[in-house]
């Protein structure tokens, strides 16, 4: 299945406190092919995971089974770690097109107890040439039932063109992550595979956009913690990495188990580690 990072880059690690944003797809589901993503731990981290199209079905170590759809939103807490699977439901063909998207917790919460969330209704408001889904955070005077341990907002957006203005918070830095179509940002291009960063200290922004365009607007506060991401990971220091390292390697039940018919996803040695033994 493609799979496009637009976050972490070398160049920008954090827009507020979201941390990673994968976009999945879009790709035919057969049989053989779709969703398929083995047990796997988390730690120090929100999965808020959005599909544009299909289905996928969440399994985790705290007993949830949940068949995620085309606009509904799952977000699950890692806090001090949790363990989970993304299968294809049986039987079900088409198309599969979505974007995860992580969060950083802050030391507030980051080791506190995993948790799970779905929300198959989100507020949603017209703009002039396209809708809004308000998946994280407040927007235009909506604000999503989904938690949030930061000041951070996620925003789903499906543009008819030929432009959009988007209020926005002063105080917070955005980026912009299309998952098709085009946005023309201040004379730049913006197509699915790259990340536009804003910035700060914006109150609105002016778009332009093909007809058919979907994006993902990220923003929040600067996160003005130190982390550490490493694999599927997000911590303070390479000790905590170690730890979480070992209890995925014994399968102790730190992380819990999780009911799938898929074999857990073995964890990789830590760089660190690696270059010890050599």
């Amino acid at each position: 299945m493609p799979i496009r990072r637009a976050l972490p880059q070398r160049t920008r690690r954090t827009v507020g406190a979201w941390c990673f944003a994968d976009h999945a797809g879009p790709v035919p589901v057969t049989s053989e092919t779709g969703p398929e993503i083995a047990p796997h731990p988390h730690l120090g981290l929100q999965t808020v995971t959005w599909i544009v199209s299909g289905e996928v079905l969440h399994r985790d170590s705290l007993g949830s089974e949940q068949l995620i759809r085309s606009g509904e939103l799952n977000l699950m807490t890692a806090g001090k770690g949790i363990a989970h699977a993304e299968e294809r439901p049986i039987n079900e063909f088409g198309s599969f097109h979505a974007i995860q998207l992580w969060v950083a917790q802050p030391d507030a919460t980051r080791n506190g107890e995993p948790a799970f969330e779905h929300h198959a209704e989100l507020p949603r408001v017209e703009l002039d040439q396209g809708e809004a889904t308000v998946l994280v955070g407040n927007f235009a005077g909506l604000t999503s039932p989904a938690r949030r341990d930061t000041e951070h907002v996620g925003i789903d957006l499906d543009l008819r063109g030929p432009k959009v203005v988007l209020p926005l918070e002063l105080a917070f830095e955005y980026a912009f992550i299309v998952l098709n179509g085009a946005i023309d940002f201040e004379g730049r291009i913006l197509e699915p595979g790259y990340l536009a960063y804003l910035g700060a200290g914006r109150d609105e922004c002016a778009l332009g956009a093909t007809p058919a365009t979907r994006a993902i607007l990220l923003g929040g506060l600067p996160f003005d913690e130190s982390i550490l991401m490493w694999w599927n990971f997000v911590a303070r220091d390479r000790a905590e990495m170690d730890e979480a390292f070992e209890h995925w390697s014994r399968d102790d039940g730190w992380f819990g188990q999780v009911d799938s018919r898929i074999d857990r996803v073995p964890v990789p040695v830590p760089p660190w580690r690696a270059s010890m033994r050599s």
